[in-house]
């Protein structure tokens, strides 16, 4: 069993940035791949980045890259998600979950754990 709490979410203005934050408890939480996703008003959830366990590899969805970063620290167990230049589209609950599967899975079924979620809300 691992328990997911993610942090760090608010109210920022367009441009600006927000770092998330995602602490993990439970049985081996260092050796799940972690992953962000995000689900707006209406839609459906999307993946956003994961890192695998050795942090050695890390996957981007197409429109985060090069304005979204993931890492982690599994000596604490937390993943964190830097988000830079953000914008009013970026608004969303933003969810941190675990998965065993090998690889970077970006489909929220291969997932087994979620956090509750944190706000986003970016103002333009």
């Amino acid at each position: 069993q691992v328990q997911l709490v993610e942090s760090g979410g608010g109210l920022v203005q367009a441009g600006g940035s927000l770092r998330l934050s995602c602490t993990a408890s439970g049985r081996t939480a260092s050796m799940y791949t972690m992953g962000w996703f995000r689900q707006a008003p209406e839609k459906e959830r999307e993946f956003v980045a994961a890192i695998t366990w050795s942090g050695g590899t890390t996957y981007y969805a197409d429109s985060k890259k090069g304005r979204f970063t993931i890492s982690r620290d599994n000596a604490k167990n937390t993943v964190a998600l830097q988000m830079n230049s953000l914008k009013p589209e970026d608004t969303a609950v933003y969810y941190c979950a675990s998965t065993r599967v090998v690889g970077i899975p970006r489909s929220t079924s291969a997932y087994d754990y979620w956090g509750q979620g944190t706000q986003v809300t970016v103002s333009s």
